[in-house]
């Protein structure tokens, strides 16, 4: 079977984790099964807990419900539905800020009523 060198520069913890992933295999399973867990929390590619900006190389992330097509445009990834598919370096990046560019434009303006914020009626 074939594999690629993954790279995941953990900057939360300070580390650096090189694995090779089978072609195919999600990357964030993979690495739990060769016993270097990253962090996750739904596993389904909707939350931004395992999000990360890809560095070098590119990943089969069609599953990634919680990313925009802008942001993935832009480099970022979700591990958790992410299958390897060719070498590729990775850095995380914290879900906050992840979740903030995927989502902030729609809240922090106001309350919201019959889909306009208050001081837009």
């Amino acid at each position: 079977m074939r594999t690629y060198p993954i790279t995941v520069h953990w900057r939360q913890e300070n580390r650096t984790i090189a694995l090779d992933v089978p072609e195919g295999e999600y990357i964030l399973r993979s690495f739990e099964q060769q016993g270097e867990p990253l962090p996750f929390s739904c596993r389904n590619g909707c939350c931004t807990a395992c999000a990360v900006r890809v560095l070098e190389g590119s990943i089969d992330q069609r599953e990634a419900l919680g990313l925009s097509r802008e942001l993935r445009s832009q480099g970022y990834g979700l591990l958790c539905v992410a299958r390897a598919t060719g070498a590729l370096e990775v850095e995380t990046q914290d879900e906050d800020e992840v979740y903030d560019l995927q989502f902030g434009r729609h809240f922090g303006r106001g309350k919201v009523r019959a889909g306009l914020p208050l001081d837009e009626e």
